[in-house]
């Protein structure tokens, strides 16, 4: 122990053998209550804060750092910091078998899994650089949770790069569509020629090859029409509905597909669905890709199990299938623009359900491992029964 922290104590252990024990008392009771209120204090601070020892073992945690790294009462005087947090050793290239402490002031940002995976800034200061007192060897670490801000800056980034190739792609099926509509007239052109000639197998093998130019075209027509309504959003015409009434629609329209791919579909509802605000046609559509995706991924035949759940915030939709499920690796692209890993179709399906998710206010989640099968997460805000209901 260092000579001068010797001499500090020495002086206030003289000061307390003067004390009686009357007033030992009321040092004893303020020194508790001053713990008390630092404690409170720091349990009210949103960043996690802890204090080790020599030995890097946490002596202290506040409420924050308790919650965020999933710290037990049990393992404060026992657990090491490097070894219970080895992302944090790992960033600051430190071996907890031979350093026992971090010697110098440091600040890095690492990605813990534990007790859920967090992206935080860590801080940490020894505490002889942390004030011009001897406080010994201990040192001061300090967490703040990134993750909402790392989401909210990620989602901000994704957004924009979608919304410039929505523009660019708007753009082109824009101008496809205007050759587009030369070729159908051409097309009317060369029919009514055609029927004014005289050899009628020349003109039945010639009208043959136009009516397959005809629906091309039309098909065309039909692709640019759909891309163009799912780049260019409207907003939601949100008023109280059903989820439920919405979804039986959706199902007895395709009763007959479900039918011919052998899928088997049951809506398990123990109660009447709470309503929620949503626009119908826009809810129809989330459905309608929700369902597809379901029946593509069945192509031998299988079952759909919905279900429902409330919370006081929420309204949430389960669609489980028992498809041939989804890699993770294609499972975080399954939202980006123009991906697919089907042969057919355009990639836009599922950006579209999650911006109309979006749009409400809502959230979509997809859960899926191969050959497992697939369950995707609807989530709704709940009416709240004070408010006005305006939008009716």
């Amino acid at each position: 122990m260092p000579r001068n922290r010797n001499k500090g104590l020495e002086r206030i252990l003289g000061r307390l053998e003067d004390l009686d024990e009357k007033n030992l008392t009321i040092l004893v009771n303020r020194l508790v209550r001053d713990r008390h209120l630092l404690e409170s204090v720091f349990d009210i601070i949103r960043d996690g804060i802890l204090v080790l020892d020599a030995d890097s073992v946490i002596q202290y945690s506040n409420a924050a750092a308790f919650g965020l790294l999933g710290l037990r009462r049990r393992e404060i005087g026992h657990s090491n910091i490097w070894r219970r947090i080895p992302e944090l050793s790992e960033a600051l290239q430190i071996d907890p078998e031979r350093n026992r402490r971090q010697h110098r002031s440091a600040s890095c940002e690492i990605e813990i899994h534990y007790p859920e995976t967090r992206v935080l800034q860590v801080y940490i200061v020894p505490m002889e650089e942390a004030t011009e007192h001897d406080l010994g060897d201990g040192t001061v670490v300090v967490f703040s949770d990134l993750t909402e801000i790392k989401h909210s800056t990620e989602e901000l980034i994704e957004n924009e790069r979608i919304a410039s190739i929505m523009m660019l792609s708007a753009g082109v099926a824009h101008e496809l569509g205007n050759p587009l509509n030369s070729l159908t007239i051409h097309l009317q052109l060369i029919r009514r020629q055609l029927e004014k000639l005289g050899d009628p197998e020349k003109t039945a093998r010639t009208a043959k090859s136009l009516d397959i130019c005809t629906r091309e075209v039309d098909r065309l027509d039909g692709i640019i029409t759909h891309f163009l309504a799912a780049v260019r959003p409207q907003p939601p015409d949100l008023r109280k509905i059903d989820p439920i009434a919405v979804l039986n629609d959706v199902l007895e329209v395709e009763e007959n597909l479900f039918a011919e791919r052998d899928i088997n579909v049951t809506v398990d509802l123990d109660s009447i669905a709470p309503p929620i605000f949503a626009d119908p046609d826009q809810l129809k559509q989330v459905y309608f890709n929700v369902l597809k995706n379901a029946v593509e991924a069945m192509p031998g035949g299988g079952s759909i199990r919905i279900r429902w759940r409330k919370d006081p915030r929420h309204v949430t939709l389960m669609f489980a299938d028992t498809g041939e499920g989804i890699d993770s690796e294609d499972l975080a692209k399954v939202f980006q623009p123009y991906f697919t890993t089907k042969n057919t179709g355009n990639g836009l399906g599922m950006m579209v359900v999650q911006r109309i998710m979006r749009d409400h206010h809502g959230t979509i989640a997809i859960d899926s491992r191969p050959d497992q099968g697939t369950v995707v997460t609807l989530q709704f805000p709940a009416i709240d029964p004070e408010r006005p209901l305006l939008e009716e």
